[in-house]
């Protein structure tokens, strides 16, 4: 019967018209595996309008008692928000957590961002607005001008019945534990536009003996740690420090608009996509080779296709341009290349589940965010409907498959213009699909395997389709559904084809 099947497949192959270069097939052997829902998680940082008017606004009508928007918090449940990192980020690299908790909050400078900050939103609030969208919270501690026992401290305030810190927050009117259990040494330490920036040959000894400190404290925390797809910083880090540690951290952007804001064009992010599979390959291999294949993981907890838009960062000499920031809210950057960027930065993470445990996208309110907050109300941009599309019709699990696919050609460059990804139920008897296709205005033929089908192929499958009006097309306040995923039914050639919108994400359901 196998044969039949392998003889079947290629002989549909060959009937598909319009080319079987494009098709899905569940590998050889393949096993199901179990993918954590954490890596649709969210990064939220104290910059720009990200919780100042975004998730924290007080006396706005759209706040509750507590202040937080209710509409932000109503988008991010409708996308399972399972996890938010916070609170940074570069900002974390200056702050000091004892300013942001108790009656009285002074403001402070915020030297990383050339602002004030006024101290109102704390380590209270976010646990407690975390509590009320349904996610995780993890927190970033300061390496940077922070101490490791001021790490241990904060773990203390967070999670300890007995102590002085512990007193401090039932004191602040919070008598239980808040039981954080996820915590980071760090934010991009690496880097020389982080203030309290680290050499390779600092940052192990102190992730050490800030791990160290944080387990004496509450030995069951999931630790992790600022950290580089690259062997000279991550190898040392984890030859001195990787006993204590749970996962590395990592990050990307791969659209550089930190001093120029000149969005890249389809195109070009398109040929991006091929990068995030790259990186988490390259970091796994690091990990193996410094020992600890088996245990230690890779939380991908900020990532975006776009950089933040922040003049002067890291150009001291230069001073901070504030106002620009401004531009990172411009609707009209976020098209259909976020949305399908962010699907295949899914996929790559689905198809390492074996390592990549959490992601954060950055951010996720405002800013690059998938969801716009302005006063009067919210915008949903085109990767919300990306996450949502991924955390909504997916099922529990990820099966292997074998793509193969025409390229996609621009300038000296070229990727697959198809990816895909396929999900499974527990029971093995319920199939997902989330397929895009690159292609900026050509309409793509995809052969599916026809195990998926059952015992007969269908004339007819549903789906949901997420696409525009063209490759730029973007949601705006007043124009919100643009980009929106529709239910469609596809039609299945008698050989197994089915036919995929240009600049889309199509997950179909068997």
């Amino acid at each position: 019967m196998k044969r039949i099947a392998i003889f079947l497949f290629w002989l549909f192959l060959a009937l598909c018209p319009m080319a079987g270069q494009n098709s899905v097939t569940v590998a050889p052997g393949a096993v199901p595996q179990k993918y954590n829902p954490m890596i649709f998680g969210h990064f939220i940082e104290h910059f720009h309008t990200q919780v100042y008017g975004g998730i924290f606004d007080p006396g706005n009508p759209l706040s509750d008692e507590d202040g937080f928007r209710t509409d932000v918090m109503d988008a991010l449940r409708e996308i399972k928000a399972p996890i938010v990192r916070w609170p940074g980020g570069c900002f974390v690299s200056t702050y000091h957590w004892m300013g942001g908790v108790g009656r009285e909050r002074v403001p402070v400078f915020d030297k990383s961002w050339g602002v004030e900050d006024p101290n109102t939103f704390g380590t209270d609030e976010y646990v407690k607005w975390c509590r009320k969208i349904g996610a995780e919270p993890y927190i970033c501690t300061n390496a940077g001008t922070g101490t490791s026992e001021e790490m241990s401290d904060w773990v203390e305030y967070c999670n300890l019945t007995v102590g002085k810190f512990a007193r401090m927050r039932a004191a602040n009117g919070h008598p239980e534990p808040y039981g954080v259990k996820f915590w980071s040494v760090g934010n991009e330490n690496y880097g020389g536009w982080e203030l309290g920036a680290r050499t390779v040959g600092e940052w192990g000894p102190l992730v050490q003996e800030s791990s160290k400190l944080m387990r004496a404290v509450n030995r069951d925390l999931v630790l992790t740690a600022a950290a580089l797809s690259d062997r000279n910083w991550t190898l040392p880090l984890l030859e001195k420090a990787g006993r204590n540690l749970d996962m590395v951290s990592i990050h990307s952007y791969w659209d550089f608009l930190t001093h120029e804001d000149n969005p890249a064009s389809y195109m070009q992010c398109m040929m991006y996509t091929d990068d995030p599979d790259r990186t988490i390959e390259n970091t796994i291999d690091i990990i193996k080779s410094a020992g600890y294949g088996d245990r230690i993981r890779i939380a991908y907890d900020e990532w975006n296709l776009r950089s933040w838009h922040h003049p002067g960062h890291g150009r001291l000499r230069d001073g901070f341009d504030i106002d620009a920031r401004r531009n990172n809210d411009r609707n009209s950057t976020y098209t259909m290349a976020d949305a399908v960027f962010s699907a295949c930065f899914f996929n790559a993470c689905m198809r390492h589940s074996d390592y990549v445990q959490m992601a954060c996208i950055s951010p996720c309110v405002n800013t690059r965010g998938p969801i716009f907050a302005y006063k009067d109300g919210i915008l949903k941009r085109s990767t919300y409907y990306t996450m949502w599309m991924y955390v909504n019709l997916l099922e529990a699990n990820v099966l292997p498959v074998d793509i193969c696919s025409e390229r996609l050609v621009f300038e000296d460059d070229s990727v697959d213009v198809i990816d895909a990804v396929l999900t499974v139920d527990d029971s093995g008897s319920r199939y997902a699909l989330a397929v895009v296709n690159k292609d900026p205005s050509k309409a793509v033929s995809l052969t599916l395997d026809p195990s998926l089908f059952g015992k007969k192929i269908p004339s007819e499958i549903s789906a949901q389709v997420l696409s525009g009006n063209g490759p730029d097309d973007f949601n705006e306040v007043g124009a919100e559904d643009h980009i929106v995923p529709r239910s469609a039914r596809l039609s299945v050639s008698k050989s197994g084809c089915v036919t995929l919108q240009p600049h889309s994400l199509t997950v179909i359901r068997f």
